[in-house]
């Protein structure tokens, strides 16, 4: 029996909004801390994910040490010269016109870990499908992000880093998936659209190029 509530139109549109408003922020972070309190409400958000067999793998690493995040930055900017070469022409152009990261902009860091090796929830779902730990932990992140947009808060995901070295950075365990590596911090604004359509680096698809009944059919945009 549900012990709650069924949602209001109003709180039914605000979880809509927030999945609708979320961006990847990566510019316009304000220089002030996340209280300590909000910044567990967001881990919280994250906590509360699902997780394949109740296993709740997701690991965290708060970074707001400014010496750890510039030798991160210093990671980011080398992995970043070697996918710049990866382009050629006017697309070379336009990826070095883009800011993929807020390292040293936004006060606090967050590198999100699976354990998939955990034995909590008792391998339930994992014998046939293993890699659903990390789809757990990605679950995770999608959680913290809606609950950061709703208060304000910008997220960032920097993927362009050497996991090897960020490993060797921030101690991490060999047995741990690294994951995430976000950038959080009040913001100046949201964008109204997505930075990477905004400065046409791609465009989004419509949802009915990606949505089949009952058997695949390849429809989406390449």
């Amino acid at each position: 029996m549900d012990r709650h509530p069924p949602f209001n139109e109003a709180e039914r549109d605000a979880v809509y909004r927030v999945i609708v408003e979320r961006r990847d922020v990566r510019r316009g972070f304000v220089d002030k801390p996340l209280p300590d309190e909000l910044m567990r409400r967001l881990l919280g958000a994250a906590h509360s994910a699902p997780s394949v067999g109740l296993m709740q793998p997701s690991r965290f690493i708060v970074v707001r040490d400014r010496e750890i995040r510039k030798a991160v930055h210093e990671i980011f900017c080398a992995a970043n010269r070697q996918a710049a070469d990866c382009y050629e022409g006017e697309q070379a152009e336009r990826y070095s016109s883009l800011k993929l990261e807020g390292i040293l902009e936004a006060p606090q860091n967050l590198c999100v870990l699976c354990d998939q090796g955990s034995g909590r929830g008792h391998g339930l779902g994992r014998q046939t499908m293993p890699e659903t730990a990390i789809y757990s932990t990605v679950c995770a992140i999608q959680n913290l992000w809606l609950a950061a947009r709703s208060e304000g808060v910008g997220v960032g995901w920097v993927s362009i880093l050497d996991p090897a070295k960020l490993r060797d950075l921030l101690g991490i365990p060999v047995r741990l998936a690294l994951v995430a590596y976000l950038c959080l911090g009040y913001v100046e604004g949201f964008a109204a659209e997505p930075d990477l359509e905004r400065f046409g680096w791609e465009r989004r698809v419509d949802l009915d190029t990606v949505v089949s009944y009952d058997r695949y059919s390849e429809r989406c945009a390449r």
